[in-house]
Protein backbone atom coordinates (compact mmCIF):
# COMPACT_ATOMS: atom_id res chain seq x y z
CA UNK A 1 0.00 0.00 0.00
CA UNK A 2 1.55 3.38 -1.60
CA UNK A 3 2.28 6.59 0.75
CA UNK A 4 1.45 7.81 -2.59
CA UNK A 5 -2.03 6.25 -2.77
CA UNK A 6 -3.32 6.80 0.92
CA UNK A 7 -2.32 10.39 0.91
CA UNK A 8 -4.65 10.85 -2.68
CA UNK A 9 -7.57 9.31 -0.39
CA UNK A 10 -7.15 11.52 1.95
CA UNK A 11 -7.57 14.52 -0.34
CA UNK A 12 -10.59 13.22 -1.80
CA UNK A 13 -12.64 12.80 1.01
CA UNK A 14 -11.05 15.95 3.16
CA UNK A 15 -12.06 17.77 -0.26
CA UNK A 16 -15.47 16.07 -0.09
CA UNK A 17 -15.95 16.97 3.26
CA UNK A 18 -15.06 20.59 3.28
CA UNK A 19 -16.91 21.29 0.06
CA UNK A 20 -20.16 19.50 1.12
CA UNK A 21 -23.62 21.39 1.90
CA UNK A 22 -23.47 19.05 4.94
CA UNK A 23 -20.30 18.39 5.99
CA UNK A 24 -20.98 15.58 8.75
CA UNK A 25 -23.59 13.89 6.40
CA UNK A 26 -20.18 13.78 4.24
CA UNK A 27 -18.12 12.31 7.26
CA UNK A 28 -20.82 9.74 8.51
CA UNK A 29 -20.85 8.82 4.66
CA UNK A 30 -17.20 7.87 4.61
CA UNK A 31 -17.30 6.33 8.13
CA UNK A 32 -19.84 4.19 7.53
CA UNK A 33 -18.26 3.26 4.05
CA UNK A 34 -14.95 2.49 6.27
CA UNK A 35 -17.40 0.40 8.23
CA UNK A 36 -16.31 1.99 11.23
CA UNK A 37 -18.05 2.94 14.21
CA UNK A 38 -18.44 6.10 15.82
CA UNK A 39 -16.97 4.37 18.98
CA UNK A 40 -14.15 3.25 16.91
CA UNK A 41 -13.44 6.18 15.70
CA UNK A 42 -13.46 7.78 18.91
CA UNK A 43 -11.56 5.55 20.56
CA UNK A 44 -9.00 6.70 17.90
CA UNK A 45 -8.98 10.00 18.17
CA UNK A 46 -9.31 9.99 22.26
CA UNK A 47 -12.14 11.58 21.79
CA UNK A 48 -15.55 10.63 23.37
CA UNK A 49 -18.38 9.07 20.86
CA UNK A 50 -20.72 11.94 21.37
CA UNK A 51 -18.29 14.43 19.45
CA UNK A 52 -17.94 12.42 16.46
CA UNK A 53 -21.73 12.01 16.38
CA UNK A 54 -22.11 15.85 16.99
CA UNK A 55 -20.49 16.51 14.17
CA UNK A 56 -21.95 14.37 12.41
CA UNK A 57 -25.74 15.36 13.41
CA UNK A 58 -24.25 18.63 12.68
CA UNK A 59 -24.73 19.68 16.22
CA UNK A 60 -21.34 21.37 16.32
CA UNK A 61 -20.53 24.14 14.29
CA UNK A 62 -18.97 22.77 11.10
CA UNK A 63 -15.80 21.08 10.96
CA UNK A 64 -12.45 23.11 10.11
CA UNK A 65 -9.87 21.68 7.86
CA UNK A 66 -7.51 20.47 11.46
CA UNK A 67 -10.84 18.52 12.55
CA UNK A 68 -11.38 16.87 8.81
CA UNK A 69 -7.61 16.21 8.16
CA UNK A 70 -7.76 14.28 11.99
CA UNK A 71 -11.11 12.14 11.48
CA UNK A 72 -10.07 11.09 8.00
CA UNK A 73 -6.05 10.16 8.91
CA UNK A 74 -7.97 7.98 11.44
CA UNK A 75 -10.35 6.37 9.18
CA UNK A 76 -7.21 5.06 6.92
CA UNK A 77 -5.23 4.78 10.22
CA UNK A 78 -8.23 2.12 11.21
CA UNK A 79 -8.79 0.90 7.62
CA UNK A 80 -4.89 0.06 7.61
CA UNK A 81 -4.76 -1.15 11.04
CA UNK A 82 -7.38 -3.75 9.47
CA UNK A 83 -5.38 -4.98 6.47
CA UNK A 84 -6.54 -1.86 4.22
CA UNK A 85 -9.71 -3.68 2.23
CA UNK A 86 -11.13 -0.71 1.68
CA UNK A 87 -7.66 1.34 0.51
CA UNK A 88 -7.10 -1.10 -1.92
CA UNK A 89 -10.77 -1.00 -2.94
CA UNK A 90 -10.18 2.79 -4.06
CA UNK A 91 -6.75 1.62 -5.57
CA UNK A 92 -9.30 -1.20 -7.64
CA UNK A 93 -11.52 1.71 -8.71
CA UNK A 94 -8.79 4.12 -9.82
CA UNK A 95 -6.45 0.87 -11.28
CA UNK A 96 -9.74 0.53 -13.56
CA UNK A 97 -9.93 4.09 -14.85
CA UNK A 98 -12.72 5.59 -12.92
CA UNK A 99 -13.46 8.12 -10.11
CA UNK A 100 -14.88 6.87 -6.88
CA UNK A 101 -18.51 8.98 -7.28
CA UNK A 102 -19.22 6.46 -10.51
CA UNK A 103 -17.82 2.95 -9.20
CA UNK A 104 -18.92 2.63 -5.18
CA UNK A 105 -17.92 -0.73 -5.28
CA UNK A 106 -15.61 -3.55 -7.57
CA UNK A 107 -14.78 -6.80 -6.03
CA UNK A 108 -13.77 -10.45 -7.52
CA UNK A 109 -14.57 -13.35 -5.00
CA UNK A 110 -12.06 -15.84 -4.37
CA UNK A 111 -14.32 -18.33 -5.72
CA UNK A 112 -17.48 -18.51 -7.82
CA UNK A 113 -20.58 -18.17 -5.79
CA UNK A 114 -24.56 -18.52 -6.44
CA UNK A 115 -26.41 -15.85 -7.65
CA UNK A 116 -28.76 -16.35 -4.62
CA UNK A 117 -26.37 -15.18 -2.67
CA UNK A 118 -25.41 -11.92 -3.87
CA UNK A 119 -29.09 -11.42 -3.99
CA UNK A 120 -29.55 -12.50 -0.43
CA UNK A 121 -27.34 -10.09 0.54
CA UNK A 122 -29.12 -7.47 -1.38
CA UNK A 123 -32.49 -8.29 -0.47
CA UNK A 124 -33.23 -8.43 -4.30
CA UNK A 125 -35.96 -9.90 -5.65
CA UNK A 126 -35.28 -11.82 -9.39
CA UNK A 127 -37.77 -10.37 -12.31
CA UNK A 128 -35.92 -12.62 -15.08
CA UNK A 129 -33.47 -15.92 -14.75
CA UNK A 130 -30.58 -15.47 -16.99
CA UNK A 131 -28.60 -18.25 -18.42
CA UNK A 132 -25.80 -18.78 -15.67
CA UNK A 133 -26.88 -18.70 -11.78
CA UNK A 134 -22.92 -18.31 -10.30
CA UNK A 135 -20.98 -15.28 -10.71
CA UNK A 136 -17.36 -13.97 -9.58
CA UNK A 137 -17.69 -11.28 -9.06
CA UNK A 138 -19.88 -7.83 -8.56
CA UNK A 139 -19.52 -3.72 -9.70
CA UNK A 140 -21.66 -0.95 -7.78
CA UNK A 141 -22.34 2.05 -10.29
CA UNK A 142 -24.10 5.28 -9.60
CA UNK A 143 -26.53 4.84 -12.82
CA UNK A 144 -26.79 8.74 -13.60
CA UNK A 145 -23.02 9.02 -13.48
CA UNK A 146 -21.79 6.43 -15.45
CA UNK A 147 -24.63 6.73 -18.52
CA UNK A 148 -23.69 10.43 -18.12
CA UNK A 149 -19.67 10.00 -18.58
CA UNK A 150 -19.05 6.67 -19.77
CA UNK A 151 -17.84 6.03 -23.10
CA UNK A 152 -18.67 2.08 -24.14
CA UNK A 153 -15.76 1.33 -23.93
CA UNK A 154 -15.43 2.44 -20.55
CA UNK A 155 -18.39 1.06 -19.63
CA UNK A 156 -17.16 -2.76 -20.21
CA UNK A 157 -14.33 -1.18 -18.19
CA UNK A 158 -16.38 -1.93 -14.97
CA UNK A 159 -17.04 -5.35 -15.35
CA UNK A 160 -13.21 -5.82 -13.98
CA UNK A 161 -12.00 -9.25 -14.37
CA UNK A 162 -14.67 -10.75 -16.00
CA UNK A 163 -18.04 -11.13 -16.89
CA UNK A 164 -19.28 -13.60 -15.09
CA UNK A 165 -20.82 -10.71 -12.39
CA UNK A 166 -23.13 -8.81 -10.92
CA UNK A 167 -23.70 -5.32 -12.11
CA UNK A 168 -25.30 -2.88 -9.60
CA UNK A 169 -26.80 0.17 -10.91
CA UNK A 170 -27.93 2.68 -8.42
CA UNK A 171 -29.97 6.04 -8.14
CA UNK A 172 -32.43 3.84 -10.24
CA UNK A 173 -36.22 5.46 -10.82
CA UNK A 174 -37.20 3.03 -13.27
CA UNK A 175 -34.39 1.21 -15.07
CA UNK A 176 -35.07 2.09 -18.53
CA UNK A 177 -31.72 4.42 -19.34
CA UNK A 178 -29.17 1.47 -18.10
CA UNK A 179 -30.90 -1.26 -19.79
CA UNK A 180 -31.17 0.77 -22.99
CA UNK A 181 -26.80 1.49 -22.30
CA UNK A 182 -26.35 -2.32 -21.69
CA UNK A 183 -27.49 -3.16 -25.45
CA UNK A 184 -24.92 -1.25 -26.72
CA UNK A 185 -21.87 -3.23 -24.66
CA UNK A 186 -21.07 -6.34 -25.84
CA UNK A 187 -20.54 -8.67 -23.99
CA UNK A 188 -23.16 -8.06 -20.96
CA UNK A 189 -22.85 -9.20 -17.51
CA UNK A 190 -24.59 -12.17 -16.35
CA UNK A 191 -26.50 -10.40 -14.01
CA UNK A 192 -27.76 -6.77 -13.09
CA UNK A 193 -29.58 -5.14 -10.33
CA UNK A 194 -31.42 -2.04 -10.19
CA UNK A 195 -31.47 -0.09 -7.18
CA UNK A 196 -33.80 1.88 -5.52
CA UNK A 197 -37.15 1.10 -6.73
CA UNK A 198 -39.63 -2.10 -6.25
CA UNK A 199 -40.76 -4.73 -8.85
CA UNK A 200 -43.80 -2.78 -9.80
CA UNK A 201 -41.81 0.34 -10.32
CA UNK A 202 -39.87 -1.46 -12.97
CA UNK A 203 -39.98 -0.17 -16.14
CA UNK A 204 -42.14 -2.07 -19.01
CA UNK A 205 -40.09 -3.09 -20.92
CA UNK A 206 -37.37 -4.10 -19.02
CA UNK A 207 -37.76 -8.20 -18.89
CA UNK A 208 -37.81 -8.28 -22.38
CA UNK A 209 -34.41 -6.31 -22.51
CA UNK A 210 -33.10 -8.67 -20.05
CA UNK A 211 -34.47 -12.40 -21.48
CA UNK A 212 -33.33 -11.01 -25.14
CA UNK A 213 -29.71 -10.28 -24.13
CA UNK A 214 -29.72 -13.26 -21.36
CA UNK A 215 -29.12 -11.91 -18.42
CA UNK A 216 -30.52 -11.97 -15.26
CA UNK A 217 -32.40 -9.26 -13.74
CA UNK A 218 -33.30 -7.99 -10.25
CA UNK A 219 -34.23 -5.04 -8.39
CA UNK A 220 -33.51 -3.98 -4.59
CA UNK A 221 -34.32 -1.23 -2.74
CA UNK A 222 -32.59 -2.33 0.42
CA UNK A 223 -30.25 0.99 2.50
CA UNK A 224 -27.16 1.31 0.04
CA UNK A 225 -25.05 1.04 2.80
CA UNK A 226 -26.30 -1.73 4.38
CA UNK A 227 -26.08 -3.19 0.51
CA UNK A 228 -22.57 -2.49 0.61
CA UNK A 229 -22.09 -3.52 3.69
CA UNK A 230 -23.34 -6.79 2.75
CA UNK A 231 -21.69 -7.43 -0.39
CA UNK A 232 -18.13 -6.57 0.67
CA UNK A 233 -18.69 -9.56 2.92
CA UNK A 234 -19.03 -11.90 0.02
CA UNK A 235 -15.24 -11.18 -1.25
Amino acid sequence: MTDGLRADLARRIAGEVTLSTDPGATLRKWRTDFDISQTALADHLDVSSSVVSDYESGRRESPGIGVVSRMVNALLDIDEARGGSRIRQYARVVGAGFESDIVRDLREYPTAIRLSRVYEAMDATEVVRGDTNRVSGHTVIDSIEAITRLSSEEFYRLYGESTNRVLVFTNVTRGESPLVALRVVNPTPNAVVLHGLSEDALWEHAATLATIDGFSLAVSDRDLDELLAELRALA
